[in-house]
């Protein structure tokens, strides 16, 4: 993981992060899988079943903008070494519970709400912590291992692994999910140097008023402006699509649970090439096409999927989304952290997530809803006209220019340093 020159390489400090998040990954991973699961062995209540969707995302939707604020205010490396160990704590007291049979579905759900609500402030520390140990030329490569050990962890991993440790006690996933945070806060905790967002930063100023910082500034940036509103966007129709894919892989394209489960496994597989060769993908094409062609690529899915009959051509469509997701995420989180001042880092960062999140949460609802009233594959004719919409009115907000000068300047108040901000 030390490639490059001396000054700019990926170090030791980037390979403990990675290690951090790779490890998170694989116990959020399993923890994901148990949990329904442990739902379903008590219960066969689909209200009871179903308010698992809503533990997960309501933190995100409650706690990211102040979670984006606090990251601005406190020292970031620390923050995550708290958030970690925390985490630790509550999931040692479920897996204690699910042994001595003293466990419930109520406390599961507090719990997972805890653990959620920790992973929406964590999460937007660790972007935040990026750019203080990359360098500014590594960011598309770092960002690109960091999407690929949680595309391997919590996609191709956690979900077998989290199953038959399940089987074997259903303790040992969130016993294993706890010792896997611990891991992480020693890892973080070992990153030298101290990551405040800058000295004093917050003052004597409302939280609120932070949010509304964050926010004016973000919307004063046309091209990060931009991103974010598609993620919002495009998250409404493709959680909409992945809400009924069940219904679309049983109904049209007569697969099974196992070919359901397999179109999963073409879209983690594109996920994982395109974080494995994104920096040198970008560095070919420009940021400019990878974002370009990844609009085309998402239009495409919706088509398929709308349009075919043919569970391979389905596949390919999700593997290409695949390659899409991870190049995208790479480009976007990429810019973010070029663009945005280090004072700033956490409230932007946090502000695009609970934008991404609210995009998920109604794309989940309108989606059983259209297919419901228009049939089954209304939702992906719609996304379909949504991305060529999307195609025609942002096709020349992502030009070569402004790009380029987004590449070449540094954020507005100065690239930080790790002994100073992060």
């Amino acid at each position: 993981m030390t490639t490059g020159t001396a000054g700019d390489r990926l170090d030791g400090r980037f390979a403990r992060l990675w290690t951090a998040s790779t490890l998170s990954a694989l116990g959020s991973g399993m923890a994901t899988v148990a949990a329904p699961l442990y739902v379903a062995s008590q219960t066969d209540d689909p209200l009871t079943v179903s308010a698992g969707a809503a533990v997960a995302w309501l933190p995100w939707l409650l706690f990211a903008l102040p979670g984006g604020v606090l990251v601005d205010r406190v020292d970031r490396r620390r923050l995550m070494v708290v958030i970690d160990w925390l985490r630790v704590a509550v999931l040692a007291v479920l897996a204690a519970a699910m042994v001595t049979d003293r466990a419930g579905v109520p406390l599961l759900y507090a719990v997972l709400f805890v653990v959620n609500t920790g992973e929406v402030v964590f999460r937007t520390a660790a972007q935040a912590v990026v750019p203080a140990v990359v360098p500014r030329s590594r960011l598309e490569r770092a960002n690109g291992w960091l999407g690929g050990g949680t595309q391997i962890m919590q996609n191709m991993v956690a979900g077998p692994l989290g199953g038959f440790l399940f089987v074997v006690a259903a303790a040992i996933p969130f016993a294993a999910n706890a010792g896997t945070y611990a891991l992480s806060a020693v890892l973080v905790g070992l990153l030298a140097g101290s990551y405040r967002g800058s000295p004093g930063a917050g003052g004597r100023r409302s939280v609120r008023a932070d949010v509304a910082e964050g926010f004016r500034w973000l919307l004063s940036q046309r091209l990060l402006r931009t991103m974010t509103l598609l993620i919002g966007l495009l998250n409404v129709t493709l959680t909409a699509a992945l809400a009924v894919l069940v219904l679309l892989a049983t109904d049209r394209l007569g697969l099974g649970s196992v070919g359901y489960g397999a179109l999963f496994t073409c879209m983690a597989v594109g996920g994982l090439l395109g974080s494995a060769v994104g920096d040198r993908l970008v560095a070919t094409i420009t940021a400019t096409w990878t974002v370009r062609v990844g609009l085309l690529v998402e239009a495409g899915l919706h088509l398929a999927l709308a349009a075919s009959r043919s569970a391979v051509v389905v596949g390919l469509a999700l593997f290409a989304f695949g390659v899409h997701g991870a190049l995208w995420n790479m480009v976007a989180n990429s810019l973010r952290q070029r663009l945005t001042p280090p004072a700033l880092m956490g409230r932007v960062g946090s502000t695009t997530l609970f934008i991404a999140a609210g995009g998920n949460c109604v794309g989940a609802l309108l989606g059983g809803l259209v297919a419901d009233r228009y049939g089954i594959t209304a939702p992906y004719w719609v996304g379909f006209v949504v991305a060529v919409a999307v195609i025609a009115a942002t096709w020349r907000v992502f030009d070569r220019a402004t790009v380029a000068t987004a590449y070449a300047d540094p954020a507005p108040d100065g690239r930080e340093t790790p002994a100073s901000v992060a």
